[in-house]
C-alpha cells in the first residue's frame, strides 16, 4: 500500500499468495503516501506511520482482507511519525518506533478488532526506524 517511487501514490495491491502473477489493485488509502507500517489478524490488515510530503500523519487506516475495496479511518497513533514497524498476534497489534523527523523510541498498540486511537504501549531502548526487524510468534514481539 502507497510508495513513493517515482510518485507517492495512494493505491493498495493484493498478490494471492497460493499462485504465481502479477499483483491486483485492491483499493486506495484515504491520502497518497509512503513508507507505511502494518500489521494484521486473519480478518483485518491494519497500516500506520504514512509520510505524505512534506509531513509525517498520525493516522490508522485498516480494510478486510476477505474483500477488496477502499481503506477506512481505524483511529490515530499517539503521535505523528514514518517509517515505524509493525507487529501482532491475532488480538493485538504495536507500530513501534519510526521518524517524526528524528528517530523516536514509541511503542503505541491498538486492539485489531475493534476500531480507535493508540494507546501507549511502552518505549524501545533507543530511537530507531523502519530499517529494524520486527517479529512475532503470536505470544510477544522482537525488535
Amino acid at each position: 500500500m502507497g510508495g513513493g517511487s517515482p510518485s507517492v501514490v495512494n493505491t493498495i495491491e493484493y498478490i494471492t499468495i497460493g499462485s504465481t502473477g502479477n499483483s491486483t489493485d485492491f483499493g486506495d488509502l484515504s491520502d497518497t503516501g509512503k513508507y507505511v507500517a502494518s500489521t494484521s489478524s486473519s480478518t483485518r490488515g491494519i497500516f500506520a506511520g504514512v509520510a505524505s510530503s512534506p509531513d509525517s500523519q498520525n493516522i490508522i487506516e485498516y480494510v478486510t482482507i476477505s474483500s477488496t475495496g477502499d481503506s477506512s479511518d481505524f483511529g490515530d497513533l499517539t503521535s505523528a511519525r514514518y517509517e515505524c514497524s509493525g507487529a501482532s498476534n491475532s488480538t493485538r497489534g504495536t507500530f513501534n518506533g519510526g521518524r517524526a523527523p528524528g528517530r523516536v523510541n514509541i511503542i503505541d498498540y491498538i486492539t485489531i478488532a475493534s476500531t480507535g486511537d493508540a494507546a501507549d504501549f511502552g518505549d524501545l531502548s533507543m530511537g530507531v526506524n523502519a530499517s529494524m526487524g520486527v517479529i512475532s510468534n503470536g505470544h510477544g514481539g522482537l525488535s
